[in-house]
């Protein structure tokens, strides 16, 4: 991130150059292709010997904006933008990675992720093992001689474990391994992987990015020679961020710290009464003090978030009755919206793991997961209150 400008200014004032129409707001590119001036200004730029725009699927100047806007902002050398968080993840690790290279992973990551390094990348001969996210120290013991990638998100989803990034940065230093963090509920504005350590940042933009939930995204960002490898990939593969999406989360990333401010003040609003609650067994906040990971997560974030977990009294039956009550808040899948969603992943999103494997990353029967929006927080804590009644 540039010494000379706040967050802030970066995420407004970071844009292309106005073209002769001399317009404030950056305009779309709806172009799948770029014209050349000759035969040799083509050659010239399949060579790479020229900096330009050939085709959308490689780069084009709205996906390049919004890109450059998330390297200041995580202070990166250099990204790719990716059609959706997943794309961003696969891709990530499909340039990197080599048949028979080995995988060190917290086990508590986001069920498509788990999904990839369970059942496709095993077809390719790259297998990962799992820690959890309360064991750090076992991570040493885990690392072979093939293993090339250290991987975590903080917070985790959905129990909102903190994992430390400069432990996990010191460990990935000392053992020649790339750390790739996915930063996706943090966001640049409350937490800078780079900064401890990360080689690369992940981010499903689809979430608190775009924050409306409009459209999907996603983006690696990281070291230039890293982001080459997984240029070359995306290139050649297709999963290219969209022109029209990437200029909506270019206009979003303007208001990101506006945003995620309020999402953070009513979220630490809304934990604090759920913890009071007489229904609630316990309450996950990574700045409530009484979230196991407090002194980490001040160390390392601006803030806490806007995802609460909650565990409600009563299990599967509880949750289930929980969310058919709610009334204004929204039930979807979705996180990081303008509007307050909750999800019960024991008998959703996560219902097809055993009750051991829940367990195992904190998924209890009970266990409800609020992204707190933007509403007023009265009205919030008001719904979830009558539900819980």
């Amino acid at each position: 991130m540039s010494k000379e400008k706040h967050f802030e200014t970066e995420a407004i004032r970071a844009q292309l150059e106005r073209t002769q129409f001399t317009e404030h707001s950056v305009p779309l590119y709806l172009t799948s292709s770029f014209l050349f001036d000759d035969a040799e200004d083509m050659r010239a730029s399949f060579a790479e010997e020229k900096e330009r725009n050939i085709y959308s699927r490689f780069t084009n100047p709205n996906t390049s904006e919004f890109v450059d806007k998330m390297c200041k902002l995580e202070g990166a050398e250099a990204g790719y933008a990716f059609a959706t968080g997943m794309a961003a993840v696969f891709s990530t690790f499909a340039a990197l990675l080599n048949s028979g290279d080995h995988i060190v992973s917290a086990r508590s990551v986001f069920g498509s992720t788990h999904t990839l390094f369970t059942k496709y990348l095993p077809k390719w001969n790259i297998e990962t093992s799992y820690f959890k996210v309360n064991e750090v120290d076992s991570i040493e013991s885990l690392i072979q001689p093939n293993t090339k990638i250290l991987y975590a998100e903080t917070p985790t989803n959905p129990a909102v474990d903190i994992l430390d990034l400069e432990r996990l940065g010191s460990i990935a230093k000392k053992h020649n391994l790339l750390l790739v963090i996915d930063n996706c509920f943090a966001t640049p504005y409350l937490q800078n992987p780079i900064q401890f350590g990360a080689d690369l940042v992940i981010h499903s933009a689809t979430k608190l990015i775009d924050g409306q939930g409009r459209v999907l995204g996603g983006v690696t960002v990281g070291s230039e020679d890293l982001i080459r490898e997984i240029y070359l990939f995306s290139r050649n593969t297709g999963p290219a961020l969209s022109p029209f999406n990437a200029w909506v989360l270019s206009k979003s990333l303007e208001t990101l710290a506006v945003r995620v401010d309020r999402h953070c003040e009513n979220a630490i609003k809304v934990a604090e009464y759920l913890e009071s609650h007489s229904k609630v067994n316990l309450v996950r906040y990574p700045f409530l003090k009484s979230h196991p990971q407090y002194e980490i997560a001040k160390k390392q974030m601006k803030l806490g978030g806007n995802v609460v977990a909650f565990e409600i009294k009563g299990g599967v039956e509880a949750g289930r009755k929980f969310l058919d009550a709610i009334t204004m808040c929204s039930l979807s899948a979705n996180l990081g919206d303008t509007r307050t969603i909750v999800t019960h992943p024991a008998s959703t999103t996560h219902s097809k793991l055993s009750e051991d494997d829940r367990l195992e990353v904190g998924i209890t029967d009970g266990l409800v997961r609020v992204s707190v929006g933007l509403e007023h927080v009265d009205d919030i804590i008001a719904d979830l209150n009558q539900a819980l009644q």
